[in-house]
């Protein structure tokens, strides 16, 4: 079990390499995760702890493919992870965020039939989830996280919450839209928060379409662009942000779509206890070699033509 001592983490496989990239104190108020882009949990540590002439980063945790984790700093104190970025009218993340690296290639490209990461390396198709980001961009290959390290990040997320009483977590891709996008749809980002949050425990709220179809969009309004194709009735969603008129939410199936519904088309259901432990496998991205066609739209498929003239927001 994970704890926290002297802004030092504790537990299993847990070790501790100093960084000399770090600023003054700071007292936290959100997690923030990212996908490390690197090698190897070996590469990506040496790299956060090396001082260069300029462009130095690092952050608190670097989390390996296999559940290892390396605390490069104590949580009360600056590392340099998040750049420019703003949250919730806070600009300058690094002062305010603790960071966590996780082991992970992320996005790839295609060389004929391979995907291949900046650095050169090839992944086999088990190891690599095709998707659309929520921010857009179009469908593309990103590097898969291993179960165990999703659990491990979890577990993070949970520890540090409890024990700062943070506000959020959040990824890159939130505090940074439009210049990162790590960790990206491989990584169950949601599911993670709501989970570390308590939302996906005792006070988790589902919902469930209650129309032939629903449109699932990019934000709280018609104007916004649809995310993927739209909801069958009876698809079950879970409540991150609810608005007025609109609300946010997570789609409840094989990968991790977030979006906002019309609340006109949805049913509140009672609230469920979380049963703890590894994620289940409707909050974890699929790898690619387990789907089928159209793999980056299988969660929500599009709806059958119906004589209804009811109309879809």
């Amino acid at each position: 079990m994970l704890g926290i001592q002297n802004h030092r983490l504790t537990g299993p496989d847990v070790s501790f390499r100093p960084t000399p990239n770090v600023g003054g104190a700071m007292r936290p108020q959100f997690v923030v995760l990212h996908y490390t882009a690197g090698r190897t949990l070996e590469s990506s540590v040496e790299s956060l702890c090396t001082k260069k002439p300029q462009g130095n980063a690092s952050s608190h945790i670097v989390l390996g493919r296999d559940g290892r984790i390396v605390q490069l700093a104590p949580f009360n104190a600056v590392t340099w992870h998040a750049g420019v970025s703003q949250w919730n009218g806070i600009d300058g993340l690094n002062h305010h965020a603790i960071g966590i690296e996780m082991d992970n290639a992320g996005l790839l490209h295609r060389e004929g039939e391979r995907c291949v990461s900046w650095f050169g390396k090839a992944y086999p198709d088990n190891e690599v989830v095709v998707a659309e980001h929520r921010h857009g961009g179009g469908v593309r290959p990103w590097h898969h996280f291993t179960e165990v390290q999703i659990e491990r990040a979890l577990q993070l997320c949970e520890v540090l919450v409890a024990h700062y009483g943070l506000k959020d977590v959040l990824g890159h891709e939130d505090i940074a839209r439009g210049r990162k996008v790590d960790p990206g749809p491989a990584f169950p980002l949601a599911a993670v928060r709501a989970r570390a949050l308590g939302r996906g425990g005792d006070v988790a709220v589902r919902l469930v379409v209650n129309a032939a179809s629903l449109n699932i969009r990019s934000g709280p309004s018609a104007d916004f662009p649809k995310v993927a194709p739209a909801l069958k009735r009876g698809a079950e969603l879970v409540l991150l942000e609810p608005q007025d008129r609109w609300s946010r939410v997570a789609v409840v199936g094989a990968t991790d779509l977030e979006g906002w519904v019309c609340n006109d088309f949805v049913t509140r259901q009672a609230a469920t206890r979380s049963r703890g432990g590894v994620l289940s496998r409707s909050q974890r991205a699929v790898p690619v070699a387990t789907r089928t066609r159209a793999p980056a739209k299988k969660r929500a498929a599009p709806a059958k033509k119906t004589s209804t003239t009811r109309a879809r927001r």
